[in-house]
C-alpha cells in the first residue's frame, strides 16, 4: 500500500498527524506529490520527516522558487512566506528538495504534481476522460489545487487528488491525503484532524498577519475562497 501525500507547504503538525495516522495500515512506499515547500514555517522539520520515513518527492512549483531562488508570479502572500523558508532552509534540506523528480510512474499508476502538460505548475481545476486517454496507465494523481477528489471515468481510467496536507483548499479543514492499494487497485481518501493552533502560534510569532493561517481553520486559501473540481463531460 501507498500513502500519497501532497501540498505539506511546510505544516508540521498536519504532517505529523497524516503520519500517525497512516501507522496501522502496511505501508510500503511514501510519495509527496510536492509543494513541501511554501506557506508554513517548519520547512525543515517537514523534510527531515519525510527523509526519516524514506519518501519520494516530486517537485512543485514552491519547491521551484525555493531551489532556483525565485519568486511565485502570482502571490505576493506566497512570496512573504517563501522568503521566510528561504532564510532558514539548511542546504542539506535544500538539496533535498533540488532531486525531487517532475514524475514518476509505477505500475498503472502515473503520479505529478500539477498536471500531465505541465508538471510543476498546471492546474487541473476541470478534468476530463479525454484528457487522459492519450496515456497507457489506470490510475493519475497529482496535487496542487488542494481539492481532495476521486473521479472514475467511463473508460476505466481514475483521476485522484490527495487533497492537501498542509493547507486545504475544498471548505474542510482537516489534513488530506489517500492511500492506494496498488495491489486491488483502490483508492481511499483520508481526512485527519490537527492542532492548527500550533502553526497559527508559529505564525504569529514570527509576525505574520491572521490572514496566513485563519484559512487553515476553514479550509479555504488565504483571503478565503473555497475551490472545486469538476468533472467536464463531453458535449452531444
Amino acid at each position: 500500500m501507498i500513502a500519497i501525500l501532497s501540498d505539506i507547504h511546510g505544516n508540521l503538525p498536519a504532517l505529523e498527524a497524516v503520519l500517525e495516522d497512516m501507522e496501522p495500515y502496511p505501508i510500503s512506499k511514501v510519495i509527496s506529490l510536492g509543494d513541501v515547500s511554501g506557506y508554513y514555517p517548519f520547512i525543515n522539520e517537514v523534510i527531515e520527516l519525510l527523509h526519516k520515513h524514506d519518501a519520494t518527492n516530486l517537485i512543485g512549483n514552491h519547491d521551484r522558487y525555493v531551489i532556483d531562488n525565485t519568486e511565485c508570479p502570482r502571490s505576493r502572500s506566497a512570496n512573504l512566506a517563501l522568503t521566510y523558508q528561504k532564510s532558514v532552509i539548511t542546504e542539506e534540506n535544500r538539496a533535498w528538495l533540488k532531486q525531487s523528480s517532475p514524475s514518476i510512474i509505477l505500475g498503472d499508476a502515473s503520479f505529478v504534481h500539477g498536471g500531465w502538460d505541465d508538471p510543476e505548475d498546471e492546474y487541473l481545476y476541470k478534468v476530463s476522460a479525454g484528457y487522459f486517454e492519450r496515456f497507457d496507465e489506470k490510475f493519475f494523481f497529482c496535487g496542487h489545487t488542494h481539492v481532495q477528489k476521486h473521479i472514475h471515468f467511463n473508460t476505466g481510467q481514475s483521476f485522484i487528488n490527495p487533497g492537501s496536507v498542509g493547507q486545504p483548499r475544498d471548505g474542510i479543514n482537516t489534513a488530506a491525503y489517500a492511500l492506494f492499494d496498488e495491489k486491488k487497485g483502490e483508492v481511499h481518501l483520508r481526512r485527519v484532524a490537527y492542532d492548527m493552533d500550533k502553526v497559527a502560534n508559529k505564525m504569529k510569532k514570527l509576525g505574520f498577519e491572521e490572514k496566513f493561517y485563519t484559512n487553515l481553520y476553514i479550509g479555504a486559501r488565504i483571503g478565503g475562497n473555497i475551490d472545486t473540481i469538476i468533472e467536464e463531460t463531453p458535449l452531444r
